[in-house]
């Protein structure tokens, strides 16, 4: 019984990874073309953002509505900014994206869009001055966060969340020098923030007391706002 039970788990477990299956079945010059896709993307993104100085990226769910609180916050915060300077920088598509172009183009400023290219098609907004496509989710991320003094995050689904752990990473692990990172939505980020604290640092110590300072946390056009040009202009 032992020795079927033995046999039968040899039988099912897997020897290799996916990837491994996948690559067998590649040739040298397959792997040369998509290493070299993944390289054209990072130097079309780069020559992109290398006209732009002064910038801000805006994280948020594209599924974001024109009526919801947060989409008429990220107008008006993108505004703002914009007229005080800065490059306008999202994802590219609708919602918080798209709330965030419109509010740069709306005041004559720079608005720039890093869109991606999806199975279901995600089509770019129409309030960008400049934008590029990709194809590849880490080239575009790293598109989003290369040129930007600050990172504005409103509410969103598993692809913001994704986008604001990264940065808090390279910015506890001093990968990156210590921009802001702006979170907007006091109903939104609590529940996230208190559980960092509770769970995170006081019971299990997997976060330092300090690593809080990373973020703050806002619930106003204003308050953000100024919270940004102190923190930019410091």
């Amino acid at each position: 019984m032992k020795s079927d039970e033995k046999t039968k788990h040899k039988m099912v477990a897997k020897k290799t990874c996916l990837v491994k299956r996948e690559l067998r079945y590649i040739d040298d010059e397959s792997i040369a073309e998509r290493v070299g896709g993944i390289t054209s993307e990072f130097i079309k993104g780069f020559e992109l953002l290398r006209k732009y100085d002064l910038a801000a990226t805006f994280f948020g769910s594209a599924r974001c509505k024109l009526n919801s609180k947060s989409y008429q916050f990220a107008v008006d915060l993108a505004h703002r900014l914009s007229d005080s300077g800065f490059t306008i920088i999202t994802g590219g598509a609708a919602g918080v994206m798209e709330a965030a172009n419109k509010g740069a183009c709306e005041a004559g400023g720079n608005s720039v869009g890093v869109n991606i290219e999806l199975p279901k098609k995600q089509s770019g907004n129409n309030y960008t001055t400049d934008s590029e496509d990709f194809d590849h989710f880490f080239t575009r991320k790293v598109m989003l966060t290369y040129a930007s003094e600050v990172y504005v995050y409103f509410p969103g689904g598993f692809g913001t969340l994704d986008e604001f752990f990264e940065i808090a990473t390279l910015i506890q692990t001093k990968k990156i020098e210590s921009i802001p990172i702006i979170l907007v939505g006091k109903e939104f980020w609590t529940p996230l923030l208190e559980w960092i604290k509770k769970d995170l640092i006081n019971k299990h110590h997997t976060v330092s007391d300090g690593d809080v300072n990373i973020y703050t946390l806002v619930d106003s056009v204003d308050e953000a706002y100024d919270v940004i040009i102190n923190k930019v202009c410091e």
